[in-house]
């Protein structure tokens, strides 16, 4: 099988309507499984999986444990060369995955793969290409883990090989909207680290998924539309546990025993320029 695809649902039954529509769509033509892990969701989101998706792999869980938990319930039952794992407030482009995959066939280097992300309105994402978010940006500055984050920028953003919008590069850190990896690397990881209930699972995943050698891209040729539901309640003291909370896991993991990266027959940590030719 060509390809396995899971989303996380929690009371998103309008949005994962629209998600899964899309992917889909996207994946028709490719020998493709597609999993939806619900996390205990009160609404209708079980009953219209069931009404309006019959081929669709469902997990329901009692409660709601986490994304990287779920993630991990899925990752255990797939059978595809490669994994997607796009979030449930995203609609996926038509020419979407089968560029991904092209792509990812071309360069065996490649452990994941993010897209360009707009909004609604069309707007740009900048998480496309960094990964991540300002705070978690001042965050890595703040620690001194920025060093280790170089095809982010953090610390040097008027450099020449800067990632621009429409610019194949290397990356980091794939953002959690939409990250499509190769089984074989998820291998070498292992699991999703549980710790991470909502923020900061995409970050350490893509970092590990570099600690095996792998590399991880950002490939602007196609795109996705993000909806961002989980940035909305920003001042709620949910978020400031969950969001914080990964940050400091994080740290806890790497602030003071960074391990090396793994990738044979380069003569420094990070080379200095990481376009795709």
């Amino acid at each position: 099988m060509k390809l396995s695809v899971i989303l996380v649902n929690y009371n998103t039954c309008d949005m994962l309507r629209l998600a899964l529509n899309s992917v889909v769509r996207a994946a028709l033509g490719i020998d493709h499984e597609v999993f939806v892990v619900d996390n205990g969701s009160a609404d209708k989101s079980l009953a219209m999986l069931q009404d309006e998706f019959p081929g669709v792999n469902v997990l329901a869980n009692s409660k709601n444990e986490g994304i990287a938990k779920a993630y991990n319930q899925a990752l255990k039952l797939t059978a595809g060369e490669y994994v997607l794992m796009v979030s449930a407030d995203t609609i996926t482009g038509k020419k979407t995955i089968e560029k991904a995959l092209e792509f990812m066939d071309m360069h065996t280097d490649a452990g994941g793969l993010g897209v360009r992300m707009i909004t609604p309105d069309g707007s740009f994402l900048k998480e496309s290409k960094h990964g991540f978010t300002q705070p978690w940006a001042i965050f890595f500055k703040l620690t001194g883990l920025a060093k280790y984050f170089s095809k982010s920028r953090l610390t040097d953003v008027l450099r020449k090989d800067w990632v621009e919008e429409f610019q194949t590069s290397e990356t980091d850190v794939l953002n959690g909207a939409f990250m499509l990896y190769r089984k074989e690397a998820l291998n070498h990881t292992g699991e999703l680290d549980e710790r991470f209930h909502v923020y900061g699972y995409d970050i350490d995943l893509s970092y590990r998924v570099r600690l095996t050698g792998f590399k991880n891209y950002y490939f602007p040729k196609t795109y996705i539309i993000n909806f961002n539901t989980r940035g909305r309640a920003k001042f709620s003291f949910a978020y400031i546990k969950e969001f914080y909370g990964a940050m400091i896991i994080f740290a806890s993991k790497y602030l003071f025993k960074v391990p090396e990266i793994k990738v044979e027959g380069l003569p420094q940590l990070y080379p200095s320029t990481y376009e795709v030719k």
